[in-house]
């Protein structure tokens, strides 16, 4: 699998590539990643702008849409997904980094300052992403996270695919909590189901405590 990014900052994705998992992946082949600087696509000038004033007026500059389109267009290959990361775009989950990791290339554009023209989306049949319900000086943290998140269902890339079964948000739970040695640390003890050595109680345990948890912390997802 393949992502490429077009950002303004490709120095921000230099170390979080070559680290953990991901870094692996990328290593190993089994992941592409491209990072790419907008500035390159900018009109020429001294400046090599990619922002301007927006019409209609209001704070903050907005992004243009030229740069964007040419170098997505300049990027994309046939069957490539194209994702403008904004705050005002779908929220991503689980169920939308499964389905991009059956992609073969996904372009992620960062946007910055107030936005980015809403023709490029248009233009370029774009998906608007967020990662959230809170807003980042930029698009290039929420690429990290897409990307780590979709990389992370793509076969070869966990050391243990069957890690990826049992999971938070898995089968719309939040996963069981977990506990290693010692068995005693400051007066708090691990549960005894734990330590029994029957599979069949220690999975219903499991089953149990993440349907609690989610009640608890996540009752939207029932």
């Amino acid at each position: 699998m393949r992502f490429d990014v077009v950002t303004i900052f490709p120095e921000s994705f230099e170390s979080p590539l070559k680290v953990s998992l991901l870094g692996k992946a990328i290593e190993n082949g089994v992941v592409e990643v491209g990072v790419h600087d907008l500035r390159n696509w900018a009109p020429s000038g001294a400046h090599r702008a990619v922002d301007d004033i927006p019409y209609g007026g209001g704070p903050g500059m907005v992004m243009m849409p030229g740069p964007v389109v040419e170098a997505v267009e300049t990027l994309r290959r046939p069957g490539g997904k194209v994702i403008l990361l904004s705050a005002a775009g779908r929220r991503f989950d689980q169920t939308l980094a499964k389905e991009l990791s059956q992609i073969e290339q996904v372009v992620l554009v960062c946007g910055r300052y107030e936005g980015i023209d809403a023709r490029a989306a248009e233009i370029l049949g774009a998906d608007e992403i967020s990662v959230g319900d809170f807003v980042l000086a930029g698009g290039e943290t929420a690429a990290m996270v897409v990307i780590e998140a979709v990389s992370r269902l793509v076969p070869g890339v966990m050391g243990n695919d069957e890690s990826l079964t049992e999971e938070s948000f898995a089968a719309g739970l939040l996963e069981y909590p977990h506990y290693t040695r010692p068995r005693q640390y400051r007066g708090h003890a691990v549960p005894d189901v734990l330590l029994s050595g029957d599979h069949a109680k220690i999975a219903a345990w499991r089953q149990e405590q993440a349907r609690r948890r989610t009640a608890q912390v996540r009752p939207d997802l029932h």
